[in-house]
């Protein structure tokens, strides 16, 4: 798919492809913002801005703010040091941010240019596999509180998205597998004979990105275009983020070594995929081969009772759960996502104790 085939959100463009860097030219010479900022990690700063700058010469002059890299960073101090930095660079209404970087840039990158002088412009240039299929659109931007994901947020559209998978070759495979996990979630929510091609590919990135990142894309937009603002049908994208993001927001508090956010829903899919087996009627055939191709590509996390415990109360502060119930979405079949279900908390144990015991299914052990 190239920069032509793009995507036409409800207010912005998205470019993906090689040729998205022609795109990224015309937009900058077609724009007179009055400043440009740039946000980098140390990561994305030593391995993508040279890039960027080299394929965009109008960027030579931006100026560069920089935060470190981790979910640990995507917090409210985090943002008013970002704010601080721009008022002092003189950042007017008429300023652009440009977001390069994955779904913590993205996320808290798109916040700070939102909340600014009441909004100033932001574009976004992912550069992980996850925030291209994700972060980087769907105009959710926020940070996290109190060691709760994504607590404090809002809706805010970037002027455009520009998706260059050539960024990917700069990711190990941990983190290349962190954003796979989002494309099998798009996958099972909505769209089987995708599946199918996962299944059937496996993971081979260099078979190149492309047309997988498109599909994805393509699945978030259709949700996105008919519920804007997660009032309903857009809830089918949680599938797998309420346990997972419980679990993410433990292995923050926890783990030296925190589990990357897909990891984490790569253990809420099977959570929740054997809890759409007991509520929704989920075939037993297709529960397996979800549990065996995540096990298969993602090592597995020890869970005890306690920790699952602890989980269980985070998620009990989650966004998405209503009138003190945990609310999540389930699957009916592969592709066929239900929202809006209420699961108790006994079931929720009972299936961090089924995904401590998955392994089972493939010869491995937790």
């Amino acid at each position: 798919m190239n920069a032509s085939n793009l995507f036409e959100s409800k207010n912005y463009p998205i470019y993906i492809g090689h040729e998205a860097w022609d795109a990224l030219n015309s937009f900058f010479s077609s724009c007179s913002y009055s400043k440009v900022f740039i946000l980098v990690d140390e990561n994305t700063r030593e391995l993508c801005l040279s890039l960027a700058v080299r394929k965009v010469p109008l960027l030579a002059s931006a100026k560069v703010l920089q935060i470190k890299s981790g979910e640990q960073a995507k917090t409210v101090e985090s943002c008013s040091k970002l704010w601080k930095k721009l008022m002092a660079e003189g950042a007017d209404t008429r300023s652009v941010l440009i977001n390069l970087g994955g779904g913590v840039i993205a996320d808290m990158g798109g916040f700070v240019a939102a909340t600014f002088k009441r909004g100033i412009a932001f574009v976004n240039i992912p550069t992980t596999l996850l925030a291209q299929v994700d972060a980087s659109v769907g105009s959710k931007v926020g940070v996290d509180f109190d060691s709760i994901k994504n607590q404090i947020g809002l809706f805010a559209d970037p002027q455009a998205v520009f998706i260059l998978p050539e960024f990917l070759s700069t990711l190990p495979q941990r983190h290349l597998l962190s954003g796979y996990a989002e494309m099998m979630k798009h996958a099972i929510i909505a769209d089987s004979d995708y599946w199918s091609v996962i299944l059937s590919q496996g993971f081979e990135p260099q078979n190149g990105w492309d047309d997988l990142i498109g599909q994805s894309v393509g699945i978030k937009q259709k949700v996105v275009k008919f519920d804007p603002y997660d009032r309903g049908l857009r809830k089918v994208l949680n599938f797998g983020h309420t346990i997972g993001h419980g679990i993410e927001s433990y292995s923050l508090l926890h783990d030296v070594n925190p589990l990357l956010h897909g990891e984490a829903i790569a253990i809420g899919m099977i959570c929740e995929a054997f809890i759409s087996s007991k509520l929704c009627g989920l075939p037993e055939e297709e529960l397996i081969q979800i549990v065996e191709f995540i096990n298969i590509h993602f090592a597995p996390k020890p869970l005890g009772y306690k920790a699952a415990i602890e989980v269980l109360k985070i998620i009990k502060h989650d966004k998405k759960s209503e009138n003190g119930k945990c609310r999540m979405t389930l699957l009916s079949h592969i592709g066929k996502a239900i929202i809006n279900q209420d699961c108790t908390p006994d079931l929720i144990i009972d299936s961090l104790h089924f995904y401590v015991n998955s392994f089972d299914l493939v010869g491995l052990s937790c």
